[in-house]
């Protein structure tokens, strides 16, 4: 056992024991000597900065506090981070890449059912099915059968905002009912816009020509409200909206704006004020069907985040090889 590397979990009880299932526990075992740094409550980094001291390896995750300059000084052995779920950015200041420690995360674990949460906006907001659901409840056959006729997706033009892991995985299950995809990303070339099965158009065209609009891009100082009120009156009337990525993207008041004046309809996952407050006029529109950030949480999302953790683990200590490593370069275009 001494001569195992010495792993911390730096993440609360709790949500451990819900991402790492006993037998993905089992193999870290194997793996290396656990030493849990927290009940259950969040840890601060003057907290992290005591216990990482002989760490070869942390394992973070939602609510593990920054890696400040008094962690990384402590982190004198540490090896690798591996993070347990998506987002890095907020952990990790420009010096962790330069203490010598790799990085990794498993946003690649969350992408498939915010793409099926995609899917199921789009198709709501097609059909509207949860409206004719209230419609039906409220006001009986009649009520419900008056509302005007919905549209198949087959055919629909959407426009991906973002050709990211969840826009990616967005657009395999558009795509298999025939959706035609245009695609907004600096970083992605024409080829392989096209190997996606999409097209490569810019942003405007994409705004002002697309009936249904998806925004899948990462959250960095270049996205920062990309979409506001002269973005937003490019969309045609009767345009849908989907936001499951950030609201660091858009202008949240712009956006409200639009859909206080009936012009558009949105779907939304995430706001900039989360919990979204109780008085929030979002609340009150019967145009946007909103969601409390929880298009990525599914039980087997949860099963592939431990599995990714450990996997990355593994591979790192069999022969120093990571399949989802983040660079400093990464980093710069990446949540």
């Amino acid at each position: 056992m001494g001569n195992k590397p010495k792993i911390l979990i730096a993440i609360r009880e709790s949500l451990f024991r819900d991402l790492f299932a006993a037998e993905e526990l089992r193999r870290l075992r194997q793996l290396g000597a656990l030493e849990t740094a927290v009940s259950d409550q969040n840890l601060t980094s003057s907290q992290l900065a005591a216990a990482v001291g002989g760490a070869d390896i942390v394992i973070t995750g939602w609510g593990t506090p920054v890696f400040t300059d008094e962690v990384l000084t402590a982190a004198h052995k540490l090896k690798l981070i591996a993070h347990s779920a998506g987002s890095i950015k907020r952990l990790l200041p420009p010096p962790v890449f330069d203490h010598g420690a790799r990085v990794t995360h498993v946003a690649a674990a969350l992408a498939p059912p915010v793409g099926e949460t995609t899917l199921l906006l789009v198709l709501l907001a097609l059909r509207r099915f949860h409206e004719l659901d209230r419609a039906f409840k409220e006001g009986g056959w009649a009520a419900a059968r008056s509302f005007e006729l919905g549209k198949e997706l087959a055919g629909q033009v959407i426009g991906i905002v973002g050709a990211s892991l969840t826009g990616r995985e967005s657009m395999r299950r558009l795509r298999t009912l025939d959706a035609e995809l245009w695609i907004y990303d600096p970083y992605l070339s024409a080829d392989e816009a096209a190997a996606l099965g999409g097209r490569k158009v810019e942003l405007e065209q994409l705004l002002r020509e697309c009936p249904i609009v998806s925004l899948h891009a990462p959250s960095t100082d270049e996205t920062y409200q990309m979409i506001g009120a002269e973005q937003f009156a490019l969309l045609r009337d009767g345009a849908i909206f989907i936001n499951t990525a950030r609201a660091h993207l858009i202008d949240e008041a712009a956006l409200l704006a639009e859909l206080q004046s009936g012009r558009i309809f949105a779907a939304l996952d995430v706001f900039e004020h989360e919990p979204l407050p109780d008085d929030s006029p979002f609340r009150q529109l019967q145009n946007v069907i909103i969601t409390p950030h929880i298009a990525a949480h599914t039980q087997q999302a949860r099963a592939r985040q431990g599995r990714y953790c450990v996997d990355e683990i593994k591979r790192f200590l069999r022969d120093g090889s990571l399949r989802y490593e983040v660079t400093r370069a990464k980093l710069n275009i990446m949540a």
